[in-house]
C-alpha cells in the first residue's frame, strides 16, 4: 500500500515481517501431478488429418496415465475452429463430457469428460485444439515515494471515472478504504467459482483475503489510517470478478470466463484495466494457450491487461538462477507484466533492491523477454479481509489502523507490484483517455527508472539462505515505474507502428550470443512500436543500464557458455524438456503469487 499521509510527512515504519509467511512458500504450494509434465512423444492418434497436433502435450500425458481407467474425470478446455454450436455441445455430451463455462472468447468451452473419451475429439472436424483446464491460484507504505505517485496525486488525478477489473478471489467492501462516503466504489460483484458464502445473512464475496488487498494497493483511500495507507489511484471504480476460492483456488476457464465478462462490461463501467495477480505455470507456447488467448483479446479490446511475473525466481535448477520462470499469463508479449521490488525499508528509491523471488524470463517455449517493468512489492500494507483465510493464517501479518490491529495486512509478492501498476495506469487514462493499451505500455517502460547496481544478493530471513541477483533485462525489464514521469511525458506511440509486443531472445548456437528482436513469427519487427520507430527505440526504451551487454549477451556471468548446465535450462535444446525442468522443479506450476518468501 501506498504511504500517502494526509500532512504530506513521510513516517518511517520499523514493522517486521512474520516467520511464518517466510515459510509460505514450502507450505503453500500445490504439486502438480506428472500427468502435466512435458514430453516430446506425440501419440499418432492426437493428430489431425492435416497432420498438426491438436492436443497439448499434456492432455496425451493424461490420456496415457489414465488408459487403464478410461471413467476417469479430466477437465479440459476443448477450443473450435468456430464458436461450438449445439451439435459439437451435443457430441461431447454423448462423450460424457458435462461443460462448465461457455468460453466464447476462444471459440470454446470448458469440459469435464472421461478421459477414455479424449482420443475422439482428435476426429471432430470442428475440435481446433485441447488443453487441459488448469488449475491456478492468486501471485508498503514506501510504494508512493518508490513510484513516485506523490506529485501525481498533487495533479489531481486520482483514477476518477476508470474501472479496474480485478480479477481475483473477491473483494470485500464493507471496510472505509474502499467507499466513497456511504458509497462503495466496488461498483460490481460476481462470482466465477460457484462458492457463495453468507456471513449472518450478508455474503462474503472474499473468503481468501487475497483480492481485497490487491484492490486496496489499487484504489484504497486511507480512510482507517488517517491517509497513511492509500493506494494508487484511490477514487477509482473497482470492478470485482472472483475466480479464486477460499484456499487461493481457481482454474484457466474461470479466468476466460471472467475477462469474458470484463469485456463485456467495458463500456456500462469504463473497464480499462483488468488486474491479474495470478497465475499458474507454462505448459505450451503462448499462441496455443487459451488463457493467453484471452488476455490478448481484452487487450485488442482496449483494456491494458496488467499480469503478475510470478514468485519463482528463487528456483535455481543447475545454476540457471531463476531465469526462464515467468507464469502464464505473464508470458505474453502483449500484456504488462511486472515483477517485485524491495523497498528497503527507506522513502528513496536509490538503495531499493529487486526481491529474490522475483520471477525472470525469458519465458518458457517461446523466449519472450520479461518481465516489462517493475514495482514495489515486498511488506506492502494494504486493505485486510478479516476473518480471511490469510488473514487467519497469519496474525503477525496484522496492522493497525483507527478501528482494530488487523484494519491492514502485510503481504509480498509480485501479486503486490501488480495492482501498483494497475493504478498507475488509471491515472495515465484519467489524464488521457484516448491512449490505447499499447501506447499506455509503450510509455511506462520508456520512462521507468532504469539506474540500477550490476548486482545484489539478498537473505532470507527464516532460513539465512542467500540468493544472487543480476539486474538485466530479463529480471528488471524496462525499470522501475515512475508515475511522476509518467504523466508528465507526452509522447505517444505512433499507432500506425502495431503494438508494443515485448520482444523475443534469440540464441545463435554458432555464435554463442543472445539477440534480441522485435516482433515475432507473426508480427514484423518494423509493425512494434520499438522496432523502426526513432521515439521508441530499443535503447530508450530498455536503457543501456538495464540491458548492459556484461550481463545479458553471451558469455556472461549469468548465462555462461551454451555447455553450462544452468544455461541448458532454459535454453536447452528441448523446449519441452527445459519446460519440465523449470516447472517440475518447482515443485508448483500453479503457486500463489502472495505467498513467499518476504525479504527485509
Amino acid at each position: 500500500m501506498v504511504g500517502r499521509q494526509a500532512n504530506s510527512k513521510r513516517r518511517g515504519r520499523n514493522e517486521r515481517h512474520s516467520a511464518a509467511w517466510g515459510k509460505r512458500i514450502a507450505l503453500g504450494l500445490i504439486l502438480i501431478v506428472s500427468s502435466t509434465s512435458l514430453g516430446q512423444n506425440r501419440d499418432a492418434s492426437t493428430r489431425s488429418a492435416q497432420g498438426r497436433n491438436r492436443f497439448a502435450p499434456e492432455v496425451t500425458k493424461l490420456m496415457n496415465r489414465f488408459s487403464a481407467h478410461p471413467s476417469q474425470q479430466v477437465r479440459v478446455i476443448v477450443q473450435y475452429k468456430q464458436a461450438p454450436q449445439t451439435a459439437a455441445l451435443s457430441r461431447m455430451q454423448g462423450l460424457g463430457g458435462r461443460m462448465s463455462h461457455h468460453l466464447g472468447l476462444v471459440r470454446g468451452a470448458a469440459f469435464s469428460v472421461p478421459a477414455g473419451a479424449l482420443a475422439s475429439l482428435a476426429n471432430d472436424p470442428e475440435v481446433e485444439f485441447v488443453s487441459v483446464d488448469h488449475p491456478l491460484k492468486g501471485m508498503d507504505d514506501y510504494t508512493d515515494a518508490a513510484m513516485n505517485v506523490t506529485d501525481a496525486v498533487s495533479s489531481a488525478y486520482d483514477g476518477t471515472g476508470i474501472g479496474v477489473a480485478v480479477i481475483d478471489s473477491g473483494i470485500n467492501d464493507k471496510g472505509q478504504d474502499l467507499r466513497q462516503g456511504t458509497t462503495s466504489r466496488v461498483v460490481y460483484h460476481q462470482d466465477f467459482t460457484g462458492t457463495t458464502t453468507y456471513v449472518n445473512n450478508k455474503r462474503v464475496w472474499d473468503l481468501y483475503g487475497h483480492g481485497t488487498h490487491v484492490a486496496g494497493i489499487i484504489g484504497g483511500n486511507g480512510n482507517k489510517s488517517n491517509g497513511r495507507y492509500v493506494g494508487v489511484a484511490p477514487n477509482v471504480n473497482l470492478i470485482d470478478l472472483r475466480v479464486l476460492d477460499a484456499n487461493g483456488a481457481g482454474s484457466d476457464s474461470m479466468v476466460i470466463a471472467a475477462i469474458q465478462q470484463a469485456i463485456a462490461l467495458k463500456n456500462t463501467y469504463n473497464i480499462r484495466v483488468i488486474n491479474l495477480s495470478l497465475g499458474r505455470g507454462i505448459f505450451t507456447g503462448y499462441a496455443q494457450d487459451p488463457l493467453c488467448q484471452a488476455v490478448e483479446s481484452a487487450w485488442n479490446a482496449g483494456i491494458v491487461v496488467v499480469a503478475a511475473a510470478g514468485n519463482y525466481g528463487r528456483i535455481s535448477v543447475n545454476g540457471s538462477l531463476g531465469y526462464g520462470t515467468v507464469a502464464a499469463p505473464g508470458n505474453d508479449p502483449l500484456v504488462l507484466t511486472v515483477g517485485a521490488m524491495k523497498s528497503m525499508n527507506t522513502y528513496s528509491r536509490g538503495d531499493d533492491q529487486i526481491a529474490s523471488y522475483s520471477s525472470k524470463g525469458p519465458t518458457t517455449y517461446d523466449h519472450i523477454v520479461k518481465p516489462d517493468v517493475v514495482a514495489p512489492g515486498n511488506l506492502i500494507v494494504s486493505t485486510n479481509s478479516q476473518g480471511s483465510t490469510l488473514d487467519v493464517e497469519f496474525p503477525g501479518n496484522g496492522v493497525s489502523g483507527n478501528v482494530s490491529a488487523r484494519d491492514y495486512l502485510s503481504l509480498s509478492g509480485t501479486s503486490m507490484a501488480t495492482p501498483a501498476v494497475a493504478g498507475g495506469v488509471a491515472l495515465m487514462l484519467q489524464q488521457n483517455p484516448n491512449m490505447t493499451p499499447d501506447q499506455v505500455k509503450a510509455r511506462l517502460m520508456k520512462t521507468a527508472y532504469k539506474t540500477f547496481p550490476t548486482y545484489s544478493i539478498a537473505t532470507d530471513p527464516v532460513s539465512g539462505q542467500t540468493f544472487l541477483s543480476f539486474y538485466d533485462l530479463f529480471t528488471v525489464g524496462a525499470g522501475y515505474v515512475d508515475m511522476n514521469a509518467a504523466l508528465a511525458n507526452t509522447d505517444l506511440a505512433p499507432s500506425t507502428l502495431g503494438s508494443a509486443l515485448s520482444p523475443t531472445a534469440s540464441y545463435n548456437a554458432s555464435t554463442g550470443k543472445i539477440s534480441i528482436t522485435n516482433g515475432n513469427g507473426s508480427v514484423a519487427s518494423s509493425s512494434v512500436v520499438w522496432g523502426s520507430s526513432v521515439v521508441w527505440g530499443s535503447s530508450v526504451v530498455w536503457g543501456a543500464n538495464v540491458s548492459g551487454s556484461s550481463v545479458v549477451w553471451g558469455s556472461s556471468v549469468v548465462w555462461g557458455s551454451s555447455t553450462s548446465s544452468g544455461f541448458s535450462v532454459v535454453w536447452g535444446s528441448s523446449t519441452d524438456t527445459a519446460s519440465s525442468v523449470v516447472w517440475g522443479a518447482s515443485g508448483d506450476g500453479n503457486g500463489a503469487f502472495s505467498a513467499t518468501d518476504s525479504e527485509e
